[in-house]
């Protein structure tokens, strides 16, 4: 990834870490189809945050016991941070909802027990 930490952007629903124009030009590879970032400066500032801690890459999403253990399994391979600050919208957390994904806040706060 090129552009520098002060470009990198982290996804508040996924925890991808992207550069600004990545998520404005290619979208969020787990989110798009429901966040809908190409194109939208907007729909990036209110669903990533500049803010966030410690880096994992994910190689095999669907093996990893990292993956598990960030909640991660299931989304395709690339950078993630491991926690993210930030605050999604109402209207945005209803349209995770709606797109059937179980919101996560990745900023430690929802670190409910599964199941």
């Amino acid at each position: 990834m090129s552009g520098g930490q002060r470009n990198m952007r982290a996804c508040m629903v996924c925890s991808i870490v992207q550069t600004n124009a990545r998520f404005l030009h290619d979208g969020c590879p787990n989110c798009e189809a429901f966040l809908g970032y190409i194109n939208s400066q907007d729909v990036i500032n209110e669903c990533t945050s500049q803010v966030f801690e410690g880096l994992i890459t994910l190689t095999s999403p669907t093996t990893s016991w990292v993956a598990r253990w960030q909640r991660l399994d299931g989304y395709v391979s690339g950078i993630y941070a491991v926690k993210v600050q930030g605050t999604l919208t109402d209207e945005v957390r209803q349209a995770v909802e709606d797109a059937g994904v179980r919101y996560i806040p990745r900023d430690g706060t929802g670190d409910e027990d599964e199941g």
